[in-house]
């Protein structure tokens, strides 16, 4: 080892036919001092660390997306939401706020909101491994490259790759003294400042800093009603990001690389819209007072007008340090050992309006003693490495210690009273008034003579508690504190056997263990009295109640009366105690320790044709880990809690490959079939009043990925990345909640709210996603230099929704984003346009039942449902000014 010495629609596909088969590598990167210089002769010299050492991308046997430095400027690509325009099959959204975002590979991904569950696509980055996909989004900084791999990564990444592992790879300090800035100004009062400055201190070390401000106003305009809530604006941006590298060598043969960072975000995010407007919006707009959320039948998403009186206000901090320590060796034949040592601490505040409208429902205030999360984290990865003429091995030790903490609340608003109590009424009320005529008919009575009175429905909750009205659910409904603790400890090893000089075959073997301990503390802190009052006396409260609402209720029969009564108690009772007004929950603490020991690996057979061309076969086998459900949960309103946990989740791949070579190392064509199955895979889905974690018997995907990088001239750069997978779940699926139409028995009485998934489609699981990218770079007289990039992803249509409700589904789309440059040749300044989203493409990210307001049966068309979605951004475009020195 040496250091180195100072030295819209009809448009949008035309522009995509126009593209297909291209996605933008850079023919030219910058050295410190901004000068122009080679990034590689030919494109088979690109170098990836797809299995922890440095390789060819030609000679790797995985399907590997490799992004540059110049290829991530070029596309605008900060942090790995970004991606998703360069990478085909790579899906990243956010829900609620910044801190839940979720990348899915091939339609595989960690679906729902929930800190519980653990990632299937894992994020590293410098090669440390983030806990949750949403504590590595943000600001990545200054980045040397972007590793995109796909499929089951975990005998070298660890547990919680079962769909692939997105790489990322940030600047080391070098010999060379130097720096960079950029100014950026966009619409939407955009304004971003970045900076780096590299130094040598004396022979022997150097370092780098990076820091980086931006703020933008918010792309969704906000109703707010009577407030609290002033913003009119969410979505919007205002954080600060800093990095400082320090790079030690001391002897030819050791490297050490010391790190830290830190980013925090102030911001609103994230409303939603109403995708259909279902008929609880008549009540919502009459207690918000006439504009609360959009009206029944009229929700139009795409005039991106959210509804919320209460904040979404979100805070994070994100902070860490690293030590990486490379070692050369005389032993074992030269062999590398490296260390990486890191503590991480990662926390986020956010306010949410969980009904999205103005009406005052539920709520969670932005405050740490309400809502917090926080990821700290240590780990340590030492690897010891080495060749010989015949085997590639590595060998090594991984231990993490994570502590997550969370507290989650619920504050109930006044209008959550008189809302609840109109709804129950009429759906009581028109549940029983068929039962009530058919009784008056078979005693030969009038019409009428038992009619419900579904007036002043305002009040009818606190007839059946017996309660004053208004004193029901007011106030702090539930203040819930979780505390987590995950230790990990992982034996691995990797070895690529040399069996002639063109056939090699690798064994790679993984051994985890993990023990997870959960404590939890339920708190109703104003005492859930509706709930309460109700449980105290289910049918005497329920019947004294009807007895208000149906006239001549009292000349019935009592098991008349009785029957009445038993139809609709559980439902009332349940609506009285859904699980943030449960009192039964009230002072539960709670202990759970699960403990997993798993083994995963990879075998693969790759064999070199010759020097240009490779093909290759590889089993995996992933893991992903088991956890908890940190939630509330309930069957019908008896709690659950004491046991939330769900089984670990594991996938089986197969692939064949071939990696190919063409046009002196300037084209290269590579692609895999694959075939993936996957065992308990860990579904969570919100049904509209809580999160439900289900294990999944079997979910296969299948397909092909694909990938062509050309290096044309000089300047010109196309690449084109395809991706056709068909992903499915199995055809069968035991429980109630996946009975449909047709299949209900005694023990499942009702359509399960999840009954499309059978043998369906997975959600954010497209058939066909094809990602592609131009750039061209032009001298311009003697000194000066221009440079275009254009790139677009098309996805075929897919269901947004994890219970697959037709209303979610979101149709095939187009995305674009464009830059064009002029600068010196000497890359000292260079002025760029920018756009992205620039045909402003609307499309929906995730959608999800109406919290209280997908009242009606999950069958399509239901005209009691109201169902929310969270959106893409729109088009934004500016100009950014960069500068070298």
């Amino acid at each position: 080892m040496s250091r180195t010495q100072p030295q819209r629609s009809s448009l949008a596909v035309a522009v995509f036919a126009g593209l297909a088969s291209m996605v933008c590598m850079p023919a030219l990167a910058q050295d410190a001092s901004g000068a122009k210089q080679e990034e590689a002769k030919t494109l088979d010299k690109l170098v990836v660390t797809a299995q922890k050492r440095e390789e060819a991308l030609q000679d790797v046997p995985i399907v590997v997306t490799a992004l540059t430095q110049q290829t991530l400027q070029d596309t605008g690509v900060r942090d790995i939401k970004d991606l998703q325009v360069l990478v085909p099959g790579l899906t990243v959204t956010s829900t609620q706020n910044e801190a839940i975002t979720t990348a899915r590979i091939r339609g595989i991904g960690t679906v729902g909101d929930n800190m519980g569950l653990e990632s299937s696509v894992g994020v590293v980055i410098d090669g440390v491994y983030r806990p949750r996909n949403s504590v590595g989004f943000g600001d990545l900084g200054e980045l040397d490259r972007i590793e995109v791999l796909k499929g089951p990564q975990g005998t070298l990444f660890g547990k919680n790759t079962s769909a692939g592992v997105i790489n990322v790879v940030t600047r080391k300090p070098d010999f060379e003294l130097g720096g960079a800035g950029e100014v950026t100004l966009g619409n939407y009062g955009a304004l971003g400042l970045a900076g780096w400055f590299n130094a040598p201190l004396g022979d022997y070390a150097a370092f780098r800093v990076y820091a980086a401000h931006r703020d933008r106003d918010g792309w969704m305009d906000v109703v707010t009603g009577a407030g609290p809530r002033t913003e009119d604006k969410d979505y919007d941006q205002n954080f600060q990001t800093f990095r400082a590298k320090l790079l030690m060598v001391p002897t030819d043969r050791v490297e050490i690389v010391l790190s830290a960072d830190m980013t925090k975000r102030d911001e609103n995010c994230c409303t939603a819209v109403q995708l259909v407007s279902g008929g609880t919006a008549t009540i919502i707009n009459a207690l918000g007072g006439g504009n609360a959320i959009a009206a029944t039948g009229a929700a139009d998403p795409w005039a991106r007008v959210a509804y919320s009186n209460r904040s979404t206000a979100q805070k994070m901090d994100d902070k860490g340090v690293q030590a990486e320590i490379t070692i050369g060796m005389d032993a074992l034949g030269g062999a590398t050992f490296t260390s990486i040592t890191a503590g991480r601490d990662w926390d986020a505040i956010n306010g949410r309006d969980f009904d999205f409208s103005t009406a005052d429902l539920i709520y969670m205030n932005p405050q740490q003693d309400e809502s917090f999360n926080r990821f700290k984290t240590f780990s340590q990865e030492f690897r010891l490495a080495g060749s010989t003429e015949k085997m590639d091995w590595l060998v090594g030790l991984f231990y993490a210690d994570e502590d997550l903490n969370r507290t989650e609340s619920y504050r109930v608003g006044a209008a959550y009273e008189p809302y609840l109590s109109t709804l129950v009424n009429s759906l009581v009320g028109s549940g029983l008034q068929p039962t009530l005529n058919a009784i008056a008919a078979s005693q030969g009575l009038p019409a009428g003579t038992f009619t419900y009175n579904t007036a002043g429905g305002a009040t009818f909750l606190s007839q059946v508690a017996g309660q004053t009205y208004g004193t029901l659910f007011a106030g702090l409904g539930a203040l819930d504190k979780y505390a987590q603790n995950a230790k990990s400890t992982a034996l691995f090893t990797n070895n690529t056997f040399h069996a002639t000089d063109a056939f090699d075959i690798t064994l790679g073997l993984r051994y985890t263990s993990e023990k997870k301990t959960l404590d939890a503390i339920y708190d109703n802190p104003n005492g859930s009295i509706g709930c309460a009052a109700t449980l105290a006396n289910v049918g005497g409260r329920v019947g004294a109640a009807l007895a208000q609402r149906i006239s001549n209720f009292s000349s019935l029969p009592a098991s008349v009366q009785a029957a009445l009564v038993a139809a609709v108690a559980p439902a009332i009772a349940g609506r009285m105690c859904l699980p943030w007004t449960n009192v039964q929950h009230d002072g539960d603490v709670t202990h759970q320790s699960r403990t997993e020991k798993e083994w995963s690996g990879t075998l693969k057979f790759a064999y070199r044709w010759n020097d240009n061309a490779m093909t290759y076969f590889s089993a995996a086998r992933g893991y992903k880990a088991g956890g908890f459900n940190l939630d509330r949960t309930q069957e019908g309103i008896t709690p659950t809690t004491t046991d939330t946990s769900f089984p670990g989740e594991f996938v089986d791949s197969y692939e064949l490959g071939a990696k190919t070579t063409w046009a002196g190392g300037n084209l290269l064509l590579n692609g895999a079939l694959f075939h993936q199955t996957y065992t308990d895979f860990q579904l969570n889905s919100f049904l509209g009043t809580s999160f439900v974690v289900r294990s999944i018997p079997k979910v296969v995907s299948q397909g092909l990925d694909a990938e062509l990088l050309w290096q044309a001239t000089p300047g010109l750069m196309l690449q084109t990345g395809l991706m056709v997978a068909d992903t499915k779940y199995g055809k069968t699926i035991p429980g109630c909640d996946f009975v449909g139409p047709g299949q209900t028995t005694t023990a499942c009485p009702s359509i399960g709210q999840l009954y499309k998934l059978p043998g369906a489609q997975m959600s954010f699981a497209p058939d066909l996603s094809v990602s592609a990218s131009l750039t061209y770079e032009w001298d311009i007289g003697a000194n000066l230099e221009g440079r275009f990039n254009i790139g677009g992803k098309y996805v075929s249509e897919y269901n947004t929704g994890s219970d697959l409700d037709t209303e979610k589904l979101q149709e095939a789309y187009a995305v674009f984003n464009a830059r064009v440059g002029i600068g010196s040749r000497d890359r000292k300044w260079q002025l760029e346009l920018w756009g992205t989203n620039i045909f402003d493409q609307d499309y929906v990210q995730v959608a999800f039942d109406g919290p209280l307001q997908a009242v009606g049966t999950p069958e399509p068309n239901q005209p009691m449902n109201t169902f929310n979605a969270f959106l893409g951004a729109p088009r934004m475009y500016g100009a950014t000014l960069r500068f070298n020195f």
